[in-house]
């Protein structure tokens, strides 16, 4: 994919403008969810991604269905999105993979300029749409691209495909109290009990397999509260 190559340099430089106002979309999957950063068009290209870092299959369900592109969405939104823990300030050199991140761009930054990019080389390209109207095979074909160009795009297109496949599995198997694993079927899925804070009536239990159903955060407070009142 060339075209990304050659505009590389120019629109990281570009990149330091202020992210835009956050509007409220819907994408395809979520129609009753407002978004607090992205914008339909990011939706959209996230619910065609997720779908492929984690698609649906008997055990459990895919990304889109546990509301992965929602706990993105709120991700990006807040401190983490800013990069309230990075530092951005300058000078920006080459580093090396043990040195972690390195660009100067926040997640939402990183989000916002890597998907324009994909979108609009796909549409320079001449195929149809963007990246959510490319068949499968595309899609993980490009997944694939992202993850593993050693081209000059490389300086932005891996870390976002690791942040993107980070977020995703954070997404997949975080308390639902942050938008994802809906309905904690992921939890279910592999067994985890979820928020249990205290386990008192269980000291003196051995050898008994735990097999209760998950407790989130939000439910957490009124458990404890319904068994250990006097």
């Amino acid at each position: 994919m060339p075209a990304l190559d050659r505009r590389t340099a120019l629109q990281l430089a570009a990149s330091s403008a202020v992210v835009g106002a956050r509007p409220v979309g819907a994408s395809t999957v979520d129609q009753d969810v407002g978004w607090q950063f992205l914008t339909a068009d990011e939706a959209t290209f996230l619910t065609a991604a997720c779908d492929r870092i984690i698609p649906a299959d008997p055990p459990g369900p895919g990304a889109v269905e546990a509301g992965c592109v929602v706990f993105i969405d709120r991700q990006l939104a807040g401190p983490y999105g800013s990069g309230a823990r990075l530092y951005l300030q300058g000078p920006f050199r080459d580093g090396v993979p043990g040195q972690g991140y390195q660009l100067p761009l926040s997640p939402a930054r990183l989000y916002r300029f890597a998907i324009a990019e994909i979108d609009r080389d796909i549409r320079n390209d001449g195929r149809a749409g963007r990246f959510a109207d490319l068949p499968v095979e595309d899609r993980d074909a490009l997944l694939t691209w992202l993850r593993d160009d050693g081209g000059e795009a490389a300086r932005w297109s891996r870390p976002f495909f690791d942040m993107l496949r980070r977020n995703t599995v954070e997404g997949y198997f975080a308390d639902p109290i942050y938008g994802g694993n809906r309905g904690m079927a992921a939890w279910s899925m592999i067994g985890f009990p979820g928020a249990y804070a205290q386990w008192v009536e269980l000291v003196d239990e051995h050898d008994v397999v735990f097999s209760r159903p998950p407790l989130s955060i939000a439910d957490a407070g009124a458990h404890h509260h319904h068994h250990h009142a006097p």
